[in-house]
């Protein structure tokens, strides 16, 4: 045996038991288990040599990703740079902003009309073909290795398009791919199942089945029409699936992305949302990495309040996912600056402050997606916030309609019955960058400015891993060019998704504008951030209560040193009331200071560090 047989041996022995016990639970089905077992090893065989000397390497250093150099950026390969070639033409551009963990955004085959901004694909071996070839992707990932960067790509694993292969044989009648996926022949089952299955788009996709009038069968489609959910009832599926999740892998992805993880599993009688066999096949797919391609990360996409959220993470000893959204922390942010009010921040940190160390939660103010107001409105309602009023009077703030709102966004999935709605924006637009521009008033740009920063400060400061929204870096707004587009003009949620501004990007070192200021102070974050050792992982971090509702304050504490983070949501200057002792290093000015009920200036905030 050969030592890198042996290397593989060693592996699937380690996970063989758990493995084939979890896979006959699911599917009581030998063959197919030898099958996957066959499969592990000629994914592995085909591994090239360079991604296993990095899975040896980062199996020796299994907390890699938890370092604090560690800066995430998502951005769509279109927008930013053209296609997979011009994204490493503009590999030094990502190494400007101190980015090494770049998260391309949806580029497998998928239909032009019905993409759903490509969660719809329709062959998971291909790249879209104005964006490259699966050449081209290995390529790029090829030398963000080289330059010390990591690829992160989406794994849509809940539905495929109708257009993929499975589906348009499916649709001609052939049972075994019919099976693949939830046909029912009447409307009987369909309806017990919309008794208890939320509806995911109520206004924009009633309901979670298709009628397909040309072979007289009802088809299950969670999200949209044209995205056939995939029945992972059929060993086949999970098989399948699992290989194109290697295949991926083996092209040098660095982080898989499986995108709404939580509705994978459908049982009748359920609200078919995190079943206990989501958790099964999510630990299956963990493990068939560690077996192949241990240097390989699951980051999960769960939209949920953080009690359902946690779960994802599996247990210390049996993990599922490496990471996962701050989804509840980042939508409830943007609650703090509106309201003006941290209380709710604060309780939702300590939760999420008090979670084992190996958690590792991803933190953004902005993604591609809307936002939606998920919040804890038990908590909320303490201060007479009730939900559907609240939720009114955010929209009507982020779009720019209240009086003291400097915001400017759209609506999504506006629905006139529940009176809900998300919201969608740049984080630039939301903190007012654009209406300060509109109006030509300086000072209201000064203020735009600093609330940008002082947010993205606070992201910097949360346990976990950063994640920019590419253009956030230069102060981007929001494009409403996309009402132009017949394809996008449906979809508010292209606001924010629009072309990276190059021209803008050229000023991002003059300090005179508005890109190099926040540019220039994104960067000087970002440095202290990878320089001081409080803001490692294995940092103790809490908030700490300087009793102003207005202000958050953050404590990273190792080793004997001691950082505050203070931020403050509100206008005007506010006093974080606090005394402690010594003295303490602003880490921006260089200065000296007393932390002695410290004024804070109004959406401004200090980085201090006690050694």
């Amino acid at each position: 045996m050969s030592k890198t047989d042996e290397i593989f041996q060693q592996r699937l022995a380690k996970h063989h038991d758990e493995l084939r016990w979890l896979y006959m639970e699911l599917y009581h089905n030998d063959s197919m288990f030898a099958e996957l077992c066959t499969n592990l090893y000629r994914f592995y065989k085909e591994r090239k040599r360079q991604l296993k000397t990095r899975d040896k390497k980062r199996e020796e250093d299994p907390g890699w990703f938890r370092r604090n150099d560690m800066l995430g950026m998502m951005l769509y390969i279109d927008n930013f740079a053209g296609d997979l070639k011009g994204v490493k033409e503009k590999l030094s551009y990502l190494e400007a902003c101190h980015v090494n963990y770049i998260h391309l955004m949806p580029f497998l085959d998928s239909p032009r009309e019905h993409s759903d901004g490509g969660y719809a694909v329709a062959d998971f071996a291909k790249v879209r073909p104005d964006l490259g070839t699966m050449e081209d992707l290995a390529g790029l990932a090829d030398l963000c290795h080289k330059k010390g960067m990591n690829l992160c790509m989406d794994f849509v694993m809940n539905h495929t398009s109708e257009e993929h292969e499975w589906a348009v044989r499916a649709r001609q009648g052939e049972g075994e791919y019919m099976s693949r996926y939830f046909f029912y022949d009447n409307y009987d089952i369909p309806a017990q199942y919309e008794k208890t299955v939320p509806q995911v788009f109520p206004t924009t996709a009633p309901g979670n089945f298709t009628y397909l009038p040309e072979i007289g069968h009802y088809v299950m489609t969670t999200f949209y029409p044209y995205q056939w959910d995939l029945n992972y009832g059929n060993p086949r599926v999970f098989n399948e699936m699992m290989y194109n999740f290697l295949f991926f892998a083996n092209q040098g992805m660095d982080i898989i992305r499986i995108d709404a993880v939580p509705y994978i599993w459908k049982e009748l009688g359920t609200s078919c949302r995190n079943l206990p066999q989501v958790h099964t096949i999510v630990r299956m797919m963990r493990m068939i990495g560690e077996i192949v391609c241990p240097s390989v990360l699951l980051l999960g996409e769960v939209v949920m309040e953080p009690e359902k959220v946690v779960p994802y993470f599996g247990t210390v000893e049996k993990p599922e996912c490496h990471m996962l959204y701050n989804v509840t922390t980042m939508a409830t942010t943007w609650n703090c600056v509106a309201t003006r009010d941290t209380r709710l921040l604060k309780q939702q940190m300590d939760i999420v402050n008090r979670l084992p160390g190996e958690y590792t939660f991803l933190n953004y103010l902005r993604c591609h997606d809307d936002i939606g107001w998920g919040l804890d409105y038990s908590f909320l309602e303490k201060w007479e916030m009730w939900e559907i009023p609240h939720k009114r009077f955010l929209n009507d703030y982020f779009t720019g309609k209240m009086i003291n709102s400097v915001s400017r966004g759209e609506l999504y999935n506006d629905d006139p019955v529940t009176q809900d709605a998300r919201f969608c924006g740049t984080t630039a637009s939301m903190c007012g960058v654009e209406s300060a521009e509109t109006e030509k008033d300086p000072d209201k740009l000064d203020a735009a400015v600093m609330l940008d920063v002082m947010l993205h400060a606070y992201m910097l400061s949360q346990s976990g891993i950063p994640m920019l929204y590419s253009g956030d870096e230069i102060g981007q707004l929001n494009d409403y060019s996309y009402k132009e587009d017949p394809d996008k003009a449906q979809d508010s949620r292209y606001v924010h998704r629009g072309r990276f501004r190059w021209d803008l990007a050229e000023q991002k070192d003059d300090d005179k504008s508005i890109q190099g200021r926040i540019f220039g102070a994104l960067s000087t974050l970002e440095q202290i951030r990878r320089q001081e050792k409080v803001f490692d992982a294995s940092a103790e971090v809490y908030t700490y209560d300087v009793h102003n509702q207005k202000i958050l304050c953050i404590t990273r504490e190792k080793e004997g040193e001691k950082f505050f983070g203070i931020y403050n949501f509100g206008d005007n200057p506010e006093t974080a009331w606090m005394q402690e002792d010594g003295s303490w290093k602003d880490l921006l000015t260089g200065q000296e200071l007393e932390l002695k009920d410290v004024m804070v200036p109004g959406h401004g905030f200090y980085w201090v560090l006690h050694k």
